[in-house]
């Protein structure tokens, strides 16, 4: 146990090393990369704007998502009006579908519960 300490030690201070080595010069090139995203000048106040900017911009796009909502249902009770011509291949794929959902609901309800198969930590 000593020995794996001793060891997670002396990687740490690599890796810390690293980061202080060329963190800096990451850093830098992260943002000149990305300069057509930033903002001057850089203040609380422009932050709250763009806060702000982002929050209404989406408000604005719930008709148009609400919309394209309305356009897959339909298109969900035409499939199901036809259903007598479905193919084989459409219903496993829609059943595979059903089923990978069903998988990640699994595995939401196992990390929401503390990665336990029993029950809920009390």
């Amino acid at each position: 146990m000593t020995s794996k300490l001793v060891q997670l030690q002396s990687k740490a201070a690599q890796a810390s090393q690293l980061v202080a080595k060329h963190g800096g010069s990451y850093y830098r090139q992260l943002l000149e990369r990305n300069k057509q995203y930033i903002q001057d000048p850089p203040t609380a106040e422009k932050c709250n704007l763009l806060s702000k900017q982002l929050l209404y911009t989406r408000l604005a796009s719930i008709p148009g998502r609400y919309e394209a909502f309305g356009k897959e249902l339909d298109s969900a009770k035409q499939l199901w009006k036809n259903r007598k011509e479905l193919k084989v291949e459409d219903a496993g794929i829609a059943a595979l579908f059903g089923l990978e959902c069903f998988a990640w609901f699994c595995a939401g309800e196992i990390v929401g519960r503390g990665f336990t198969f029993t029950g809920y930590y009390v």
